[in-house]
């Protein structure tokens, strides 16, 4: 078991019929392969907290998940509510339609109103929907997300096709420079791929395929 990727990877399990059993093993398999979070939908993260309390294992949550369409309100009160029920880190959507119709200043405060509502608790990461961008609405979300303040641009929900590629991961990278983390996520299924994505520039790998990973084998499974 390789534990140094085990802890760029956020142990996740976001699928709309999650019920309890799975997240049970999520946050067990998280605990015993030492992975930094487990990322789950909101209603779950009170339950994750108290599980994973008294070990390493960080609560992630996602906002204005999975369109990003949601008002900036929603995403600041959705972001208040998890860190309050034990989130450390926020995984946000940005708002896509916004960004495409070049309202810059919108999709900018869109993050800011999140970041404040984190106020330093809680790490925030920009889900930017890579599949549903040119490369220059890439670069430019990338951009937006450095200059309000996030700690994280990351490439996809797992929900809108596509996924995680090395050329993104490079792009982005080269976009945010060192100051910001990035995170590969999406179809991110074996130890191979994740290597390929950190080689070339993802400090952490979004994925439900976690086991496998540090395993060193290869999962069906899908974010």
């Amino acid at each position: 078991m390789n534990k140094e990727l085990a802890k760029k990877i956020d142990h996740t399990q976001l699928k709309p019929d999650t019920q309890k059993e799975k997240i049970d093993v999520l946050c067990e398999e998280a605990k015993e392969y030492e992975f930094a979070s487990v990322c789950v939908n909101p209603y779950w993260v009170t339950y994750c907290y108290e599980k994973l309390k008294d070990s390493p294992v960080k609560v992630c949550t996602v906002i204005g998940f999975p369109l990003g369409a949601t008002t900036t309100a929603v995403k600041a009160f959705e972001t208040k509510n998890a860190i309050e029920n034990g989130a450390t880190e926020i995984d946000m959507v940005i708002n896509v339609g916004a960004l495409k119709d070049g309202d810059y200043d919108v999709v900018k405060q869109d993050i800011e109103a999140v970041v404040e509502a984190a106020k330093s608790k809680a790490i925030v990461k920009v889900i930017i929907e890579t599949s549903l961008l040119t490369e220059e609405e890439k670069v430019k979300a990338c951009e937006l997300s450095k200059d309000a303040g996030a700690d994280f641009v990351k490439t996809s929900t797992g929900f809108s096709g596509g996924g995680a590629t090395v050329e993104d991961i490079k792009l982005m990278r080269k976009t945010v420079g060192t100051d910001l983390g990035v995170k590969a996520s999406g179809g991110v299924r074996d130890g191979k791929a994740t290597q390929d994505l950190i080689e070339a520039g993802a400090t952490r790998i979004g994925a439900s395929s976690g086991v496998a990973i540090v395993k060193g084998g290869t999962s069906d499974q899908a974010y």
